[in-house]
């Protein structure tokens, strides 16, 4: 099969190889489908021709069996290809829970990568082989796609909101990465490369990256210069609404409705907290927009999903703003 598609690079994934497979069987079943019409095009012109001596009355017999057969079998064929393409798709949806997080900012014109323990990286995204990796994708400006050919993956990167891509690695290489949206004058030079390792060799490339402390622990510096702890920390005298052991928990608002506090509403939250009043605090809390760039958003968000299981504080919080 790589031999029939080196047009389009290697595998790098089980994903790519599935997905492969099912253009390749797709592509056959069309070929199959429509290549009698095309054979017999032809050939009945020749035989039924004017003036050609043919037998031009119909069949006495009509076979109802082969009448019914040549549309359901196609039914049945088409409708087996969309099975198994609708679970490919959906796949791509349901990301394994040990996943390894990794955050991703496009920007005019470049990608940066944060990993869980504070190490970055600009146009470059190494992973380990074998893992589950989880890309949580933002933009800074305008619409991006990150699309790496040899996963056969592409995920738009829309600005105002989180979309993610998983995919699982399988073989160590260097594989390129490109923006798939035309996103301004440098697009065509945004593009970068994904690098896959060995577990060992990934692990040796976390070591050698200078870093000033993990994603959370960067994002809890963050928390505090930014003067978020003087309503949310425990000691503050004007309390806004309990961090620890928000992260994925229900939250009620103000205007009736709940929601889940996921990435997508601590990043409103905290850019846009007047959209989203937790029910029972005053609308007090200032925009970070156009203060916090999204890079800083997410060592934000880090740090509060990493409260998730801390004990709330016992004190009451009778006053603050939105979460």
């Amino acid at each position: 099969m790589n031999r029939l598609l080196t047009f389009w690079g290697g595998q790098a994934s089980h994903h790519a190889h599935q997905v492969d497979t099912l253009f390749l069987g797709l592509a056959a079943l069309a070929v199959l489908l429509s290549a009698p019409v095309f054979i017999l095009i032809p050939w009945f012109a020749v035989k039924y021709r004017r003036g050609k001596p043919a037998d031009r009355t119909h069949a006495a017999n009509r076979s109802v069996w082969l009448e019914v057969s040549w549309a359901a079998i196609p039914f049945l064929a088409t409708l087996a290809f969309y099975v198994w393409s609708t679970r490919l798709y959906i796949d791509l949806y349901q990301p394994p829970a040990e996943a390894l997080a990794i955050n991703a900012v496009g920007k005019q014109w470049m990608w940066k990568f944060q990993h869980p323990g504070g190490q970055a990286e600009i146009n470059e995204l190494h992973v380990p082989a074998g893992r589950p990796v989880v890309v949580t994708l933002a933009s800074q400006d305008v619409i991006h796609s990150l699309f790496v050919p040899a996963l056969r993956l592409k995920q738009d990167v829309v600005p105002g909101r989180y979309t993610r891509l998983w995919f699982t690695a399988d073989t160590p290489g260097s594989y390129a990465l490109v923006c798939a949206q035309f996103c301004g004058a440098d697009h065509a030079v945004m593009g970068g490369r994904l690098v896959v390792q060995t577990p060992a060799d990934y692990a040796r490339w976390l070591e050698g990256m200078g870093t000033d402390g993990s994603l959370a622990a960067q994002g809890a510096v963050l928390f505090r210069t930014r003067g978020c702890s003087g309503c949310h920390g425990a000691a503050s005298t004007v309390h806004a609404p309990p961090l620890e052991g928000l992260y994925g928990r229900p939250v009620p608002l103000a205007d009736g409705s709940v929601v889940t506090a996921d990435d997508q509403y601590l990043r409103d939250s905290i850019l846009l907290p007047q959209a989203q009043v937790a029910a029972g605090y005053p609308a007090i809390m200032p925009t970070f927009q156009n203060v916090l760039g999204e890079e800083d958003v997410l060592k934000l968000v880090a740090y509060i999903k990493s409260l998730a299981n801390a004990p709330p504080p016992t004190k009451d919080h009778d006053d603050g703003g939105s979460p």
